[in-house]
């Protein structure tokens, strides 16, 4: 075993941490499958676990325990389905701690951003076992006065999901919860620099009575090897995937040989708009949840900020002051706000950015280098004089940087901030009424927080438009992207 004597240690639970993949319900350790992959720390680069990246005979195996798996679960009663994910979400509620610490162990984001991560990914396990129990069909008048007509709803098969890094709690959830719900099976890729917190999920399921084969756990460093067997294989009927829009357009070119069912959260470069009627005080504080919430590492987070030029200055200095008390340490660190980046690349992008800013006629506020503990930690920053042919402008940073733009009118705003490939979500703070109708229906994007930086919830719909997907998760709506509509026609059915 080398699992992390000081993770272990921290744990009340330790046998939530496993070196084992769970393929088709069977748990197969580094014994069984001789390719490793290693887990480390990235706040420190320690080593917290070896666990078995799987290949494709594992994927293979996984998809077929999940074709018969999905049979079963389909022909149980709702009620039932929704009996298990309610035993699974009191299972993570009672857990939570022990979640949390392997969440940040891993990831790096402040223990108390992984509690709240943990609460978070619980909400969909809750809400999906409540809605199971509404998959509503339809009744419609028929067209002739022997037919009846109706619209039922059934979930489309077996599921494969594909989460990233930087929520490895909660993209799991809300991908897992929605299909189970549905009475889908699901084949699970986790991130290979994040997959414990999978892996704890899986032990947690089996524990709370998920039939074996329904739900796999497949860490693999051969990302495009999982991706083709999934967009190949005729089992699989779906695909849900969150990550770079690179990828996901990948995917769906390989997925159009069958023509699968797709749901896809891509990339995003939200708009952050503050008009000069706007509360200040409450700007800064949403700018301040939406940029530097988990280290500026989040689809939704705010990428550019613009400022109207009547309060540029003021909302300019009011931020800078703020982002100046933000204590950039180690996840488990007391009174931490922000960790360390996942990795050396991600801290390039953003030493890139910066640069590019600064010979382009930015200025920094506020950091602008990486920071003084080393390793991937880097300084939150603020640059101010931002301009739309910088990279900070088109590209999305992924990280701690704040690039505080100048508008002068609604219509200018609402051009630049629509002037980008992607469309997941937007922010903007005003008071006037007339300004907030027009902002929100002319922008371009799937989500949109008025007077607020904080929109995820797990009873609102979560996506995107444009290149940043299509597809929802959460509330109502993400469930139906695990069923199919059959419309049935019943003949001869006059007195």
């Amino acid at each position: 075993m080398t699992i992390s004597a000081k993770l272990l240690a921290q744990l009340t639970d330790k046998t939530l941490v496993m070196e084992a993949a769970f393929v088709g319900g069977v748990w197969k350790g580094i014994d069984e499958i001789s390719s490793v992959l290693e887990v480390r720390n990235p706040s420190t680069g320690d080593i917290l676990a070896s666990i078995p990246s799987v290949g494709l005979d594992d994927i293979r195996s996984a998809i077929n325990a999940a074709k018969d798996a999905q049979v079963k679960w389909a022909a149980e009663s709702a009620k039932e389905r929704a009996a298990v994910l309610s035993n699974l979400f009191r299972l993570v509620l009672a857990n939570a701690e022990d979640l949390a610490i392997i969440l940040t162990s891993e990831m790096g984001k402040p223990i108390a951003e992984a509690r709240g991560e943990i609460a978070y990914g619980a909400s969909y396990i809750e809400w999906y076992a409540e809605e199971a129990k509404r998959v509503y069909g339809d009744t419609i008048p028929g067209h002739q006065a022997d037919k009846r007509i109706m619209v039922i709803k059934q979930p489309v098969g077996v599921v494969a999901g594909i989460a990233p890094w930087n929520f490895p709690n909660a993209m799991v959830t809300r991908k897992v919860a929605p299909a189970l719900a549905a009475g889908c099976a699901i084949v699970f890729k986790p991130a290979a620099e994040t997959p414990l917190s999978s892996i704890a999920l899986a032990i947690l399921a089996e524990r709370a009575g998920l039939p074996k084969g329904l739900f796999s756990v497949l860490p693999t460093m051969r990302a495009s090897e999982f991706g083709e067997e999934i967009c190949r294989n005729p089992i699989v009927k779906k695909l849900t995937f969150t990550g770079s829009t690179e990828v996901g357009r990948l995917l769906m070119a390989q997925g159009a040989q069958k023509v699968m069912k797709l749901s896809l959260e891509l990339g995003g470069n939200a708009p952050f708009i503050v008009f000069g009627d706007a509360d200040l005080d409450a700007a800064v504080e949403g700018a301040m949840i939406s940029k530097f919430r988990n280290a500026g590492q989040t689809c939704v987070c705010a990428n550019r900020i613009y400022a109207q030029s009547s309060i540029y200055d003021e909302f300019v200095s009011k931020l800078a002051e703020r982002v100046k008390g933000l204590q950039v340490a180690d996840g488990f660190s007391e009174g931490t706000s922000i960790g360390p980046l996942i990795n050396q690349k991600a801290v390039d992008k953003l030493s890139a950015h910066v640069e590019d800013a600064l010979s382009k006629g930015a200025r920094v506020v506020v950091g602008g280098r990486q920071h003084e503990r080393g390793g991937t930690f880097v300084q939150p920053t603020v640059l101010a004089d931002v301009r739309a042919d910088m990279k900070v402008a088109r590209e999305e940073t992924f990280a701690p940087l704040a690039p505080v733009f100048r508008f002068e009118t609604v219509d200018e705003v609402i051009k630049l901030a629509n002037d980008t490939e992607f469309g997941l979500a937007a922010y903007f703070f005003a008071n006037d009424l007339r300004n907030v109708w027009k902002v929100t229906e002319a922008l371009e994007y799937g989500m949109v927080g008025v007077n607020t930086g904080l929109i995820s919830t797990e009873v609102a719909p979560f996506g995107g438009v444009k290149q940043s997907g299509f597809g929802r998760e959460g509330s109502k709506y993400g469930l139906d992207d695990y069923l199919s509509l059959k419309y049935v026609c019943l003949g001869n059915m006059a007195a």
